[in-house]
């Protein structure tokens, strides 16, 4: 069982905090969605549970099977898919997927052949990613995401930049995350987590 806690987490740029007083246990099996409008925190909060931003105040750990892991390992448990992360453009789909699984195993009987097909990309395996649209980019980003061998999948605005039949195939991936993943989505868009049993508003900590 994997859980996160966060005890009185708070985030301050400058001299304006974004959210504080922030305490949540987030267990795998689950999902949860952090609603706001744009700059309310969602995504500094996401960043922070990823282990990519440091907590100006507070304490977070992450707990697998009743042993604490330093942060430090933490990014190992972790995938994470948003607008703002950058792919490594100059590399070809096939290269990028090859790439990826050196440091963040897909799950099993997933090469990166069948990613592709599950992409709908087989027809880009040899196209090198900026000259992919940003509806494809967002697509190998969610599937990077969804495809790697990790217990918990963070999504920060996963239908940016997609069009109707993207946001379909988003749904359709989602849906088939294993039972015992963590799902943390960051939304304004209702029909992006509509699936999800808590829904938390980061207003409350502003």
């Amino acid at each position: 069982m994997l859980t996160i806690n966060c005890k009185q987490i708070g985030k301050k740029y400058r001299k304006e905090w974004i959210f504080r007083r922030v305490n949540l246990s987030l267990t795998a099996g689950t999902s949860y969605t952090f609603v706001g409008p744009n700059g309310s925190g969602k995504s500094t909060l996401l960043q922070l549970i990823a282990g990519s931003l440091p907590a100006t105040e507070g304490k977070l750990t992450y707990n697998v099977s009743g042993k604490d892991l330093e942060p430090e390992d933490w990014f190992r448990q972790v995938s994470i898919a948003a607008p703002y992360l950058e792919l490594v453009e100059e590399l070809t789909l096939d290269e990028l997927l090859v790439f990826h699984q050196t440091f963040k195993p897909f799950k099993a009987n997933l090469t990166p052949e069948v990613i592709a097909d599950r992409l709908l990309l087989t027809h880009a395996r040899h196209k090198e990613i900026k000259y992919f649209s940003s509806g494809m980019k967002q697509r190998v980003k969610l599937g990077l995401a969804f495809f790697s061998n990790s217990p918990v999948v963070i999504l920060d605005e996963p239908t940016a930049n997609l069009d109707r039949q993207g946001a379909a195939w988003y749904h359709d991936q989602v849906r088939q995350l294993a039972p015992d993943q963590l799902l943390l989505i960051g939304s304004n868009q209702p029909e992006e987590y509509d699936f999800c049993p808590n829904v938390l508003d980061v207003i409350q900590w502003k």
